[in-house]
């Protein structure tokens, strides 16, 4: 499960933060995850809530926001979102498309005490 290493990159990112503005634990932790992350988002939440507790962020509450696929057809020039994990654009079905978000996991907003 890669979701382990991932989730132990966020909270390593989420200490880095909270030492740079002098703070002593996380409160909230907000992410973004991408329908084509190839993060599997229950996986990613039980990382987060086992790692968590020996971290600054034990107590912190952990939010995730589900990016749709959104595509640019590069054929007939519509522009579409999906929660379908498909390229193929849904207006003319030609493949020749372009990933405009739903590719990437980040973090959001983090709050510090």
């Amino acid at each position: 499960m890669h979701e382990y290493s991932i989730v132990g990159a966020l909270i390593e990112q989420c200490e880095q933060h909270a030492v740079a503005n002098d703070a002593t634990k996380v409160t909230r932790v907000a992410i973004k995850v991408g329908i084509l992350s190839g993060v599997e988002p229950a996986l990613l939440e039980t990382a987060f809530q086992t790692f968590k507790l020996e971290s600054i962020c034990r107590e912190a509450a952990f939010e995730m926001q589900i990016q749709p696929l959104v595509l640019s057809c590069l054929a007939c020039g519509k522009q579409t979102t999906d929660n379908e994990r498909s390229v193929v654009c849904s207006h003319c079905q030609s493949n020749h498309t372009q990933v405009i978000d739903g590719e990437d996991l980040l973090l959001m907003q983090l709050e510090l005490e």
